[in-house]
């Protein structure tokens, strides 16, 4: 059946959709959002992910650095972050993990060889700050040109902060990096950063990696990365209560099956076919998945390259390194073989059609910063969950095999992991009500199957620089924040638009905005 005319349909209840909703519906714009599973949330979801294990741990996205505080204000969302206690620990692979680099309220660099990179290392993220404070604001403002944004960040600033945007944007990451800081190890902290979900070396010519390393140091000017108190899903809960409180209709449960340039979206429900009609579009979809809608071809679009492994464990395990507590070093980011060095013999391994050996690993223990996402059972035993991300792992080595390749990831994590332990992570593993261990492994073929994530790709596609080049048009609202595409009725308002990527609602925010503009 169809209804009448409405402001806005939003397709897809991803957080991006669901920030969206809240602005139009705010605004007083009649807005319904279409979800095609049962819940909203997207990436952005918690669940029981062990049967019996009481724990809500965040299944795909975990950590939020890009959400601005003026969207959580502007919405009344009630989100809570809380600052984890350490930056990261790394145990140095030359050493077999009996030595490493604490970085927090005490840092260890000396214990690593590299004291002499400790004082570059801060004045490294120092100039890279005389660039992020001046962008960070301008994510929820219409896009600047390249040369814009430039004058913009280097106004009233001097050579120094000219420096650091030329090797923010105009030359690989690689170069800076190296430059700045000697030790193999410390260069490989601060690489990982340009490589996180993005497919690429250092010392590419393409600076992709240059892309994603500005948007990691960019939140809150700083870069900081928080724990959502409660999980992801206390996050996509807040924001669809705000939605729905200015009265947006979200409805789940409904997959879309077609999109008009005209602003019709047909789709099914409980069975049924239904219509609706709308002024705007907006796709919280990949790119790819609404050119599928639209029966148009499929754009280019990057894969994705990346593992995630959740895991819920009995207690922490003992570390090689008696010099720092399980605490300590879980307490941050745990890097685990990536050393720039090892980075780089990973990126070609895995050009090579190969698995890398070892794995490079990122490691965050949510629970440590928030135990509310345990029961108090749980809680009172000592337990707490890890999420594993590994890099290099582009979609062609997962997508051929895809449950062999699953299984051959998982392997590789556990053993990366285990190189740097006391003992081997199994054996702090908790089992299910099954008696089966409780690891659960997310491809980029899990996410394009569960989510909609085209070839796995995180960020919806490759990332792009938060400006436009400057012979780019920016005539139409559409344009000038980032989310247009070839129809004017249709715009993007998730991780595909231009500023996209992350938990950071950026994308639905501009999409609102150039709707309530236009």
């Amino acid at each position: 059946m169809t209804q009448p005319r409405l402001d806005a349909v939003i397709v897809g209840g991803g957080h991006n959709g669901l920030v969206a909703a809240a602005y139009l519906a705010r605004a007083g714009r009649r807005v319904v959002v279409l979800e095609r599973l049962d819940h909203v949330g997207g990436a952005a979801v918690s669940a029981h992910a062990f049967d019996g294990v009481d724990a809500r741990l965040s299944r795909y996205s975990y950590l939020v650095s890009l959400l601005p505080r003026r969207i959580v204000e502007d919405i009344g969302a009630r989100i809570r972050l809380a600052r984890r206690h350490y930056s990261s620990y790394t145990p140095d692979p030359s050493t077999a993990g009996r030595t490493g680099l604490l970085i927090g309220p005490e840092s260890t660099f000396a214990a690593v060889g590299a004291e002499a990179d400790a004082t570059s290392f801060r004045e490294f993220y120092r100039r890279c700050g005389l660039v992020t404070e001046r962008i960070w604001p301008t994510l929820l403002q219409p896009l600047r040109t390249r040369s814009g944004l430039r004058g913009h960040v280097l106004a009233g600033q001097d050579a120094e902060a000219a420096a650091a945007w030329e090797a923010l944007t105009e030359r690989p990451i690689g170069d800076a990096i190296t430059a700045a800081v000697q030790n193999d190890l410390v260069r490989g902290v601060m690489a990982t950063d340009a490589l996180i979900g993005t497919f690429a070396d250092t010392g590419d010519s393409s600076l992709l990696q240059n892309v994603c390393f500005l948007y990691h140091l960019v939140g809150g000017g700083t870069g900081d990365w928080d724990v959502p108190i409660g999980g992801m899903g206390a996050v996509t809960g807040a924001l669809a209560a705000s939605a729905a409180g200015f009265g947006a209709e979200i409805i789940t449960g409904a997959e879309v099956h077609g999109i008009d340039p005209d602003g019709q979206v047909r789709y099914r429900h409980n069975g049924k076919a239904h219509q609706l009609s709308a002024e705007h579009i907006l796709a919280n979809v990949t790119p790819a998945v609404l050119a599928d809608l639209l029966g148009e071809p499929a754009p280019d679009t990057a894969p994705g390259a990346q593992v995630k492994v959740n895991l819920m464990l009995r207690r922490l395990p003992r570390l090689r390194d008696d010099s720092v507590t399980p605490q300590q070093a879980f307490g941050g980011t745990f890097h685990i073989n990536e050393t720039f060095s090892q980075l780089g013999d990973a990126y070609a391994a895995a050009a090579d059609g190969r698995v890398p050996e070892p794995l490079p690993c990122e490691i965050y223990c949510h629970s440590l910063t928030d135990p509310s996402i345990l029961s108090d059972d749980l809680r009172a035993s000592g337990a707490q969950t890890l999420t594993v991300f590994g890099l290099h792992t582009p979609h062609a080595l997962a997508a051929g095999d895809p449950d062999r390749m699953r299984d051959r990831l998982t392997s590789a994590v556990l053993n990366s992991l285990n190189s740097v332990l006391a003992e081997p992570i199994q054996d702090v593993l908790m089992e299910d009500a099954a008696g089966r261990l409780c690891i659960e492994a997310k491809t980029t073929v899990d996410l394009d199957r569960a989510l909609g994530m085209t070839a796995g790709n995180i960020f919806h596609g490759a990332l792009r620089w938060p400006f436009t080049e400057d012979d780019e048009p920016l005539d139409t609202p559409a344009q000038r924040w980032g989310v247009a595409t070839a129809h004017d009725r249709i715009l993007l308002c998730g991780s595909g638009s231009r500023r996209g990527g992350a938990v950071s609602g950026i994308g639905g925010h501009n999409a609102a905005m150039a709707v309530l503009e236009g």
